[in-house]
């Protein structure tokens, strides 16, 4: 499976001025085929992604720019999003509650609102209707965060002593592979608790991203709070599993097709780099002599939930699961209820995502926080990249009250 940029030059006749431009050739840009229904209607098909067999369509991202409709009110409908999930047909991440996001400058971003957006379930299609203020402008699934967005991310807390960067591998295309640690080193290891954090093993997800975005720039600022924090915690990040996949547009699977959450048991380093080195740097840690006291996977899905081993791990890390669960809806945006419970038992071979794994080979009770692209009815309208990034700060924090040391 290999990424291609495209580029479609659309003219459109005398209703809107001179021409009408869809590109997607700019990092993380991604559409499919682009097809004009009148002067002032385009129809968009949504490019998504399958895995190595060609199975498990997912359609849950695009990115894309617009030049040449300033001041005329435009329709677009995002077309071909039946997917596949799990081998069973008839997923839609892209639904009826789905807001696309705009931005004039790629770094402010606007959901738009309800009356912009209509449903036709028999396509299905979802339709967009706006009349931008100026040319170009973006246009998006989520808030986008790319590669060159976490390389400013890690230039910034560069110069924070309590922040090592290291480099742990590289990507099928030779993007590398970052683990951040943020720690007050002075502080003995043995007297803090060890929290990692993954995100982006699925490209599209770019929310997490902006959690993590938010955590480290929150761990490295002058906020004595947090300076007191990281005598206590010591923090861990993978902060973008799938670059490749961030860079090219993609969805869920790296450049060869292989789910950066989902092949953990059959890992190949030629094919699955990504996953090899994450997978190669968490148990390098624990057979160091060292301990995880809680690991949590960042995902973006339409609803939000924790999930994670709460029979198989034992009522310790039942307890504090709920107790960041509560934190989290108490201080936060967080909407998730109860804790889900995930099974671990027999898993089909190449299928074993990252929790079901770890717990397998290690007994490591990984906690998968999954955030909602959607409305949340908190805020009114779906999560921009500063709800994200405040969550960041905000989640560290629960992090550190409710994560116990928990036994070996």
């Amino acid at each position: 499976m290999h990424f291609r940029f495209s580029i479609l030059f659309l003219a459109i006749a005398a209703a809107l001025p001179g021409r009408v431009a869809v590109r997607s050739d700019f990092e993380s840009g991604s559409i499919g085929r682009v097809a004009v229904i009148s002067p002032d209607h385009l129809r968009c098909s949504v490019k998504g992604q399958v895995d190595q067999n060609g199975r498990n369509r997912q359609a849950s991202w695009y990115y894309f720019e617009l030049d040449g409709a300033a001041g005329h009110e435009i329709t677009i409908d995002l077309t071909d999003l039946p997917g596949e999930y799990n081998y069973r047909p008839g997923n839609l991440a892209i639904n009826s509650k789905t807001r696309p996001f705009l931005s004039y400058d790629r770094k402010t971003w606007t959901p738009l609102p309800d009356s912009a957006v209509t449903w036709d379930d028999k396509g299905p299609i979802l339709r967009i209707r706006f009349a931008p203020e100026r040319s170009p402008v973006w246009i998006a699934h989520v808030p986008p965060y790319t590669t060159k967005d976490l390389s400013r991310l890690l230039h910034e807390v560069a110069g924070n002593p309590a922040v090592k960067t290291a480099e742990i591998g590289r990507s099928v295309r030779g993007r590398p592979l970052y683990q951040v640690t943020v720690t007050n080193a002075a502080v003995p290891e043995k007297n803090k608790k060890v929290v990692w954090l993954i995100a982006r093993q699925h490209a599209w997800e770019s929310g997490t991203s902006w959690v993590v975005d938010g955590a480290l720039a929150s761990l490295a600022g002058p906020n004595a709070s947090n300076a007191r924090l990281l005598e206590t915690v010591l923090f861990h990040f993978l902060p973008m599993c799938d670059p490749d996949g961030v860079a090219g547009g993609g969805v869920r699977f790296n450049v060869n097709g292989y789910d950066v959450n989902r092949n953990w048991d059959a890992v190949d380093p030629k094919l699955m780099p990504e996953i090899a080195a994450a997978h190669r740097t968490i148990l390098a840690w624990l057979d160091g002599g060292h301990r995880i006291d809680l690991l949590m996977n960042l995902h973006n899905d339409n609803t939000d939930y924790l999930l994670g081993p709460l029979a198989a791990a034992g009522p310790a890390y039942e307890r504090t699961i709920e107790r960041i669960a509560s934190l989290l809806r108490q201080h936060t945006v967080f909407e998730g209820k109860q804790p889900r419970d995930l099974p671990v038992g027999v898993i089909e071979h190449g299928r074993m995502d990252t929790s079901q794994k770890l717990f397998h080979d290690r007994k490591i009770a990984v906690v998968l926080l999954e955030q909602n692209v959607q409305t949340n009815t908190r805020l009114g309208r779906p999560l921009n990249s500063q709800d994200y990034r405040r969550f960041g700060a905000q989640l560290i924090e629960a992090l550190a009250a409710g994560v116990t040391v928990l036994p070996q």
